[in-house]
């Protein structure tokens, strides 16, 4: 399959772009942070996403949404990273959509017109410590009656402060489950964490949390593909987001070079910087070629797509951390100050690459499915 958008999905690109760049540009960001605001994220904004069938993209339309794909949610993640827009895009609209449409019961589903509203913000409760690892849950779940009882932590929750609904991972005796679990129950605390890049994630304690046996999503010990299914697209999706966020400090940075005068010349026309920025746009190509990649073999149900997200993670990862440091390089001394843009999309990638796991853990991953 070629690796270009077709014309409804570019459509859809420009739609988000200029979305974005209208109602949430980064003195979005800017204002949610310098004003402390207690959510973080805009819940009126949250709801335009419904309206403008954003937050609905990978919901079936059986459940109010718009029935579309992997290569549709990664354009409209790649908008929010050219924004540095805060949102529960990630947790809801493609983490806890996928789990809910692909194993939630009847009444759990309930869930997904709501996420495609916007009415409803919905969290994936996956990692315990600081670096991303799925196959190290702690978190236990214990038979309790007819339902079960739930003790552990979770970290890096996404807007998982202002979640109306947590879908915990935890080990059962049969293995890794799946939990809708209600953020207000007894037992569960949560603490917000405000982000170097002033997104939000929340710390969860679970101190013997009661759920009955409808709790579960899917099948009790059968949540290992439901996860994996979300966590692939998910990490595609990231890949989209430090693409588009890589992307625009890279064209932010050709602008400074393009007005920026040093010793009576523009400083674009000094042979080395334009060396290093050709070489920087035919890497970003590549990350936008890779995460594409990824994001058509998940639509295509194909058997590698699993090892093809982790493939544009590393490669966007990389490149995208290779942009913003090339911008804060280009812009000199300003490019550390908080007047320029340049410095938050260095943080939003740090953030990035350590959500589902860094390029590390992915070039890791590869090596171990290549049998080294």
């Amino acid at each position: 399959m070629p690796l270009i958008l077709t014309e409804e999905q570019t459509m859809l690109q420009e739609a988000a772009d200029g979305f974005l760049a209208e109602n949430a540009p980064i003195a979005h960001l800017r204002k949610l942070r310098d004003d402390r605001d207690a959510d973080g994220v805009s819940r009126d904004l949250w709801r335009a996403f419904g309206e403008m069938g954003f937050a609905g993209v990978l919901i079936p339309e059986a459940h109010g949404g718009a029935g579309l794909g992997a290569v549709e949610a990664g354009v409209i993640a790649e908008s929010l990273g050219r924004t540095l827009t805060p949102s529960p895009f990630m947790g809801s609209a493609v983490l806890s959509a996928k789990v809910l449409a692909d194993g939630g019961s009847e009444a759990q589903q309930a869930w997904l017109p709501k996420i495609a509203a916007g009415e409803a913000i919905l969290s994936l409760a996956v990692d315990e410590g600081a670096k991303h690892a799925p196959a190290k849950i702690t978190t236990r779940a214990e038979r309790a009656g007819n339902g079960f009882r739930l003790n552990g932590a979770k970290a890096f929750v996404l807007d998982g402060h202002v979640a109306d609904a947590l879908i915990v991972v935890a080990r059962a005796e049969e293995g890794t489950t799946l939990f809708l679990v209600d953020p207000k129950a007894a037992g569960v605390e949560i603490e917000r964490t405000v982000m170097v890049d002033a997104h939000n994630a929340a710390r969860i304690v679970l101190s013997d949390v009661a759920v009955d046996a409808d709790a579960v999503i899917g099948e009790v010990g059968g949540g290992e593909a439901l996860l994996n299914g979300a966590l692939a697209l998910g990490r595609a999706c990231a890949a989209s987001s430090l693409t588009g966020a890589g992307d625009q400090a890279f064209k932010v940075t050709l602008e400074y070079l393009r007005t920026r005068k040093q010793f009576g010349k523009l400083i674009g026309e000094f042979q080395a910087l334009q060396h290093r920025a050709a070489h920087l746009f035919t890497e970003l190509e590549l990350a936008r070629a890779a995460t594409l990649g990824a994001l058509q073999a998940l639509d295509a149900g194909r058997e590698d797509a699993d090892m093809a997200a982790s493939v544009a993670k590393a490669k966007a990862g990389r490149v995208a951390e290779l942009a913003v440091q090339e911008a804060v390089q280009m812009h000199g001394g300003v490019g550390m100050t908080d007047e320029f843009d340049v410095g938050l999309f260095m943080k939003r990638v740090r953030v990035l690459n350590e959500l589902l796991g860094d390029a590390g853990f992915h070039s890791e991953r590869l090596a171990q499915a290549q049998g080294f």
